[in-house]
């Protein structure tokens, strides 16, 4: 949980600041119930399962991997509040950049969370599959945003 919590204090924080796009009665309008499904039950287990890891704290690769992950999501999102009429923003790349940046700091979780505290089998490309599973979702769904927008 410690490693999910940063980010979901990170979303909360930012929430009432984003571009009107990415704000949630616009964002969810419009969105195939089969990607919205899917996009809540994964999100659901990809923040959930973080809970029930043991976190291998030796993993310094891991570790930087999160913090630069973080990080680089964090600005994918300044870029869209400080500009969001900018080139980079309302490009597909820029746009995006909330949607896809998370899959850097979602490996880290699977590098840094190697086993389960729940007696039953696991082993971390468990939970970097279901980040996979969550990603192709939400970017998806970003996709069907950008296009409604731009």
């Amino acid at each position: 949980m410690w490693l999910a919590a940063p980010i979901m204090l990170l979303n909360v924080a930012l929430m009432r600041r984003l571009p009107k796009a990415y704000q949630a009665e616009l964002f969810w309008r419009d969105i195939p119930s089969w990607i919205k499904a899917g996009e809540n039950v994964t999100r659901t287990l990809v923040f959930a399962l973080p809970l029930f890891m043991r976190l291998d704290l030796s993993q310094t690769a891991g570790l930087l991997l999160y913090v630069i992950g973080t990080v680089v999501y964090s600005l994918a999102w300044v870029a869209q509040i400080a500009r969001p009429n900018g080139a980079w923003s309302t490009s597909p790349w820029g746009f995006l950049a909330p949607a896809y940046t998370p899959a850097i700091w979602l490996v880290a979780i699977g590098v840094i969370g190697r086993s389960l505290l729940l007696p039953i089998p696991y082993t971390p490309w468990i939970y970097v599959a279901l980040s996979a599973v969550f990603l192709a979702f939400h970017n998806a769904h970003a996709a069907i945003v950008y296009r409604r927008n731009y």
